[in-house]
């Protein structure tokens, strides 16, 4: 697998393809077209690949750019920038991705735009809903994830306890065991 998805909300996995946001050099998870592809794959989108080329992979991550400014805006308490917003929208108002009865079960098909229009479309559910309330950024300070707390006390602090809970966690012991040590 070439993608994570810690957040368990495909538009907030989608804009956590750029990682580390706030360094010097954010790490790329869409470089290709082909991981773009595999981003849909791998996340349950496409059951098989849908050919991205160049501008599709430009398209995506113009999307991407603009899901984040609009998360992070309503993180921040702040309006939502109009043409995030309309970007977003105009995503939204294509055709998603095809689900079907197959033999062998249900089956998803589309086009990298079918794609980007699901996307779009539960980006617009997730902000425009009461769910928008829920929008957490990792406590992680190098993590740049935004997740959705939906944990009984709403007080979840890391996108995933596997990786930044435990990195968090590691750390503080290391410091507490070093000024033990002293």
């Amino acid at each position: 697998m070439n993608h994570a998805f810690p957040c368990g909300t495909l538009p907030l996995d989608f804009v956590g393809t750029l990682r580390a946001r706030r360094n010097e050099a954010p790490a790329e998870k869409l470089a290709t077209p082909g991981l773009l592809d595999d981003w849909f794959v791998e996340s349950g989108m496409c059951d098989a690949p849908p050919d991205a080329d160049e501008l599709d992979l430009e398209t995506a991550i113009d999307l991407r750019e603009s899901i984040y400014s609009l998360v992070a805006a309503r993180l921040a308490g702040e309006s939502l920038p109009a043409a995030d917003v309309n970007e977003v929208n105009r995503h939204a108002g294509g055709l998603p991705v095809k689900v079907q009865l197959g033999p062998d079960g249900l089956r998803h098909t589309g086009s990298v735009s079918q794609g980007l229009s699901t996307l779009a479309r539960a980006t617009v559910e997730m902000l425009g809903g009461d769910e928008s309330a829920l929008l957490r950024e990792c406590a992680r300070p190098e993590c740049t994830q935004v997740y959705l707390d939906r944990s009984r006390g709403h007080r979840r602090e890391w996108c995933a306890m596997r990786t930044c809970g435990n990195r968090v966690k590691a750390a503080a012991y290391r410091a507490r065991k070093s000024t033990a040590g002293v």
